[in-house]
């Protein structure tokens, strides 16, 4: 495994929660955080900002629910366009990783199956992030919003 030092966020974007995963500022070791319940973006920002100041975060890692077949539907357009929005806002480099399996995978460890807590969204955001720490792309800086874009 090779590491990538930086300390990031991983996020599993669904339309209920969204899962978080943190890892160490030498991109060892992976933690789950919890999950925060979605709400507007403006009180998702207001709940995400501070944990993006407090760790020091440098790229935020968001997975992207791929069909089988390799194709985006509605979920993953959407986990897209949210990454793409909270990128902008913090001015943060954003990554996209593949995580058809996340979920299933995360809900295979003892205790989550069917767990509606928010402890399976941050450990599906967990595997996204130690997907990404193994082999992921390099990070796609998102441009900074513009003083027009009315959000």
């Amino acid at each position: 495994m090779s590491a990538r030092p930086c300390s990031a966020l991983g996020l599993d974007v669904g339309r209920r929660r969204i899962g978080l995963a943190g890892c160490d500022p030498l991109g060892l070791t992976v933690t789950p955080l919890g999950a925060v319940a979605r709400g507007l973006f403006q009180r998702d920002l207001s709940l995400l900002e501070p944990l993006i100041a407090t760790r020091r975060v440098q790229v935020l890692v968001v997975g992207l629910p791929l069909r089988a077949d390799g194709s985006e539907g509605s979920q993953c357009r959407h986990a897209r366009r949210y990454g793409e929005r909270l990128a902008r806002h913090v001015s943060l480099p954003l990554v996209l990783v593949d995580e058809r399996c996340s979920s299933w995978a995360a809900a295979q460890q003892p205790g989550l199956a069917g767990d509606r807590t928010g402890r399976l969204d941050s450990a599906a955001a967990a595997l996204i992030l130690a997907q990404w720490l193994s082999d992921g792309p390099d990070p796609v800086l998102v441009a900074a919003p513009t003083p027009s874009a009315a959000e």
